[in-house]
């Protein structure tokens, strides 16, 4: 029952193969070899046109070097209150765009209001050199709260933003999650939307260590060539990395993952529905849920070896909890089975 993360699970067998197949022989390095060539198509194949592909290997470097791309002096970037590069990054964000500045935007359920976001750009006039200058724009698809932005709430926070002169960047961590969610493509939910780079994430999903910048103008990749390296993320054996994203992509083996884990979520929301000893705090759009449970029931969970957090809740959701109610994060994955969803709401 290891709900805490889906950085808990291990990777997918067909992409372990992937690793133990392109051990074997030579390959040329540093993203130079054919197997890196093809899946950087493939890459543009899935998102419609042709389109700039970095493998890194963590989501912080993606999201640092996304944002480092668009550094400016006295650059501020626009993101949700509780976005990733806001609350767990360690301020790389900021210190790989040297000296940049993270302003939280608030918005519910971890989306950023297009009306909030369009006050807090209006705080930096033009000529004010004192407060800084906007930068870019930063969304999380799927959000921090487990709910996705629809296509046309990115579109909105796009309009936004391209008002403005800025990028807009998507934080894509849980990117296959939100996809199956709103039954969308990958083109419709980024560049046809307004989106400029992705932090494409596949390592929650199944795959071991990879992640990639997706840039959709590819005249902006030059100068990713150097932010890359000098950031220590240009990989001499790059293709291991394109190897689990060559069989990630395989039969769509990435939507099918992302479907059962977010499959096992609604799983758990229902029994949560069903329970008089525990609700959800809101609804869920990707593999990530929030429920409000009691904490006589919290403490039989983890005696029966249920893994989970604890989660700090914001006045809204307060207002709604007793004394005696904690509120916490559930996260299934591609690795969660129907057993171990029964297995938990049976203990509650």
């Amino acid at each position: 029952m290891f709900f805490a993360s889906d950085n808990w699970a291990g990777a997918h067998p067909d992409i372990a193969q992937s690793l133990v197949d392109a051990a074997r022989g030579f390959a040329p390095a540093y993203g130079t070899s054919d197997l890196d060539k093809h899946v950087e198509k493939t890459f543009s194949e899935i998102f419609e046109r042709e389109v700039a592909v970095f493998f890194v290997g963590t989501g912080t470097a993606a999201n640092s070097l996304a944002l480092a791309s668009f550094n400016r002096p006295g650059g501020q970037v626009f993101c949700h209150r509780e976005a990733h590069i806001n609350v767990d990054e360690c301020n790389a964000p900021e210190f790989f765009a040297t000296g940049a500045k993270l302003v939280p935007v608030d918005g519910p359920a971890g989306k950023i209001a297009p009306e909030a976001l369009a006050a807090a750009i209006g705080r930096f006039p033009p000529n004010f050199v004192h407060g800084g200058q906007p930068m870019a724009v930063s969304m999380t698809q799927a959000t921090e709260a487990g709910t996705a932005y629809t296509l046309d709430e990115i579109a909105a926070l796009s309009d936004i933003a391209r008002k403005a002169g800025l990028p807009l960047h998507m934080d894509g961590a849980r990117f296959a999650n939100a996809l199956v969610h709103l039954g969308a493509s990958p083109a419709e939910m980024t560049w046809k939307r307004g989106v400029d780079i992705l932090s494409f994430g596949g390592t929650k999903n199944g795959c071991w260590c990879a992640e990639a910048l997706v840039l959709f103008d590819t005249s902006k990749a030059q100068q990713m060539h150097f932010l890359r390296k000098r950031s220590a993320q240009l990989f001499s054996k790059s293709r291991f990395i394109a190897a689990q994203f060559e069989a990630y992509f395989r039969n769509d083996l990435w939507l099918t993952l992302a479907r059962h884990s977010n499959g096992m979520a609604n799983r758990l929301a229902n029994g949560f529905a069903a329970s008089d000893k525990a609700r959800l705090a809101w609804p869920t759009g990707s593999n990530e849920l929030f429920a409000i449970v009691g904490n006589d029931a919290l403490k039989t969970l983890r005696e029966k070896g249920a893994a989970f957090y604890d989660w700090p809740a914001g006045p809204a959701v307060k207002a709604t909890m007793r004394e005696d109610e904690t509120l916490v994060r559930l996260v299934t994955s591609f690795a969660t089975r129907e057993a171990d969803v029964d297995a938990f709401l049976s203990a509650l």
